[in-house]
């Protein structure tokens, strides 16, 4: 933390800035980075509201309430008490107490240099750009909204690992440099300015192959351990924890057309970063900047980055394999066909080599 503020003082004054958000959500750039840290680990509570546990259990006392986006100190992951109905016994620890780890994303506040060159590609003028900073606002460059996020959200804003295309790049009257910010793939057309520090240019060797000399490769997704491994013949070269989809919604009924299918599928388009959005009214989704994303099946099943949560090992998706974003990204460069940052998107035809999904339950 900064030298003039201690741990304990840093989780009330991120609880007081977050309030603060509720006056005006698109006009605290510098209130929203002042006290984040480079040489902490930190987490972003990405539930609306989670109690703050005096130990690592449910049934501890509670010593603080914190909200979606509320920001604290991450000391490291411990085991503690599983609350019911639920798989994980991680916990967080913060200097002021326990928050269960599902639903806190780990994140680091690693702000850039601005890329004043934009470079001419096939696909337009700039480059893909990842989040690294715990959450980024924004305002619009082509308002109205379009997105149905956009329509509900109520702090409009771009989170940790979120991957984005910048094409423009703009100086405010105060110095602060902004770039302009789209989605390529799946987008309803909304274009945003955003805080130039907030985003990592993304490089040609991030996605280099892996181990392309292996012909024999297959993903196999195992839904009764929650677990992905990459098969090199009969040789596992990684293995990982994974979300598929869930049996029910979050009323807690059963729902089968959420489940992930099981079967020996192949990849047919791979995405740096898409739009994704589906599911059933009152249930469904709509989240840009999903990274490193490896569609398998008709319907849209994809591997791909997630950042809404942190429960690995737990079926909670609508039906897709969530992975963590340096997971989603180690099979999106190991997998065929391998594809560069331009265009950054392939829709496959199978007379070409594809790597194939085989989803396995008991």
């Amino acid at each position: 933390m900064t030298n003039n503020i201690s741990r304990r003082n840093f989780l009330k004054q991120s609880l007081a800035v977050a309030g603060g958000f509720l006056i005006n959500p698109f006009d605290h750039w510098q209130q929203q980075t002042t006290e984040w840290s480079d040489a902490e680990r930190l987490g972003r509570v990405c539930v609306g509201r989670l109690d703050l546990r005096l130990r690592p259990s449910a049934n501890s006392p509670s010593v603080g309430v914190l909200y979606e986006d509320a920001m604290v100190v991450w000391l490291r992951e411990v085991i503690g008490e599983r609350p019911m109905g639920v798989f994980s016994k991680t916990w967080v620890e913060t200097p002021d107490g326990y928050l269960y780890a599902p639903s806190v994303q780990p994140v680091f506040y690693r702000p850039n240099p601005v890329e004043t060159d934009l470079p001419e590609t096939e696909i337009g003028r700039g480059f893909w750009a990842e989040v690294t900073v715990p959450y980024v606002d924004f305002t619009m460059a082509n308002p109205p909204v379009r997105s149905p996020w956009l329509k509900e959200a109520i702090f409009p804003r771009l989170y940790y690992s979120q991957i984005m295309w910048v094409d423009d790049i703009r100086t405010l009257e105060d110095g602060r440099q902004q770039y302009r910010v789209l989605e390529h793939h799946g987008s309803y057309g909304d274009i945003f300015w955003a805080d130039a520090t907030a985003f990592r240019r993304i490089t040609e060797d991030e996605v280099a192959p892996i181990h392309p000399e292996v012909e024999e490769k297959q993903v196999v997704v195992d839904l009764d351990q929650q677990t992905l491994s990459c098969m090199e013949g009969r040789r596992e070269v990684y293995h990982c924890r994974i979300s598929s989809g869930t049996k029910f919604n979050y009323l807690g009924e059963q729902i089968d057309n959420w489940r992930t299918p099981t079967g020996e599928f192949y990849i047919w388009r791979k995405a740096v970063s898409t739009h994704m959005s589906g599911g059933e009214s009152g249930y469904g989704y709509d989240t840009p900047g999903i990274g490193w994303t490896c569609l398998f099946t008709g319907s849209g099943i994809a591997l791909h980055s997630t950042f809404w949560h942190n429960n690995w090992g737990t079926p909670r998706s609508h039906g897709c394999i969530n992975a963590t974003p340096d997971d989603s990204k180690w099979v999106f460069r190991w997998t065929y066909p391998y594809i560069g940052l331009v265009p950054g998107n392939i829709v496959i035809n199978r007379l070409f080599a594809s790597t194939t999904f085989k989803v396995i339950e008991a």
